[in-house]
């Protein structure tokens, strides 16, 4: 394991997978599938609608979030958010593989996470629930269950804020390291 490839460039392109991820939900709830135009430089290279944009962003930043949450050690563990009790294959690399002169780094247990939410413990329960079921039922296998819960839109959002979150308090911290740059920036449209 190459530590710092992981905590300079792996680990923070997936958290800013994320905030990509809650960028375009943001995205599709203010303009929907309005046109869309990209430029490169001064040359427009795609015409089309937000959409182009807005569904790859959603489905790379949701496994993503879902590879995070596996990575600080979390699952569903039979519909309650639970701690991966399995070993991890040899190639794996988890929080646990980290350590600071106190020891390694422990997983992150789901009273934990779910004591940093600022709102309902049950809310950000059911938010990191609906990003494994999402990356289950909604991207590993062709379902009609997503189309029957709208709700887990909402819920995808609230883990897309918290999961970089996550791994800034429970890794670059007890670490000793800065946060990385992971947040994106924009302005919204006729600025």
């Amino acid at each position: 394991m190459d530590r710092d490839r992981l905590l300079n460039d792996l680990l923070p392109h997936r958290m800013q997978a994320v905030a990509t991820l809650n960028l375009a939900l943001k995205l599709y709830a203010t303009y929907g599938v309005a046109p869309m135009n990209l430029y490169a430089g001064d040359k427009l290279v795609v015409e089309g609608n937000l959409l182009a944009f807005i569904n790859p962003a959603i489905e790379a930043g949701i496994m993503h979030c879902r590879a995070l949450l596996e990575f600080l050690g979390l699952c569903n563990d039979n519909g309650r958010l639970g701690n991966i009790s399995r070993p991890r294959r040899p190639t794996d690399v988890g929080i646990e593989h980290f350590s600071t002169s106190e020891g390694s780094l422990e997983k992150v247990t789901p009273d934990k996470v779910l004591r940093l939410y600022p709102g309902p413990s049950d809310e950000a329960e059911n938010a990191l629930l609906a990003v494994f079921h999402v990356t289950n039922k909604g991207l590993a296998h062709v379902t009609k269950d997503l189309s029957e819960n709208p709700g887990y839109g909402p819920l995808v959002e609230i883990a897309s804020r918290g999961v970089p979150s996550l791994m800034v308090s429970y890794l670059y911290t007890p670490l000793g390291l800065p946060a990385p740059e992971y947040k994106l920036t924009h302005r919204p449209r006729g600025e």
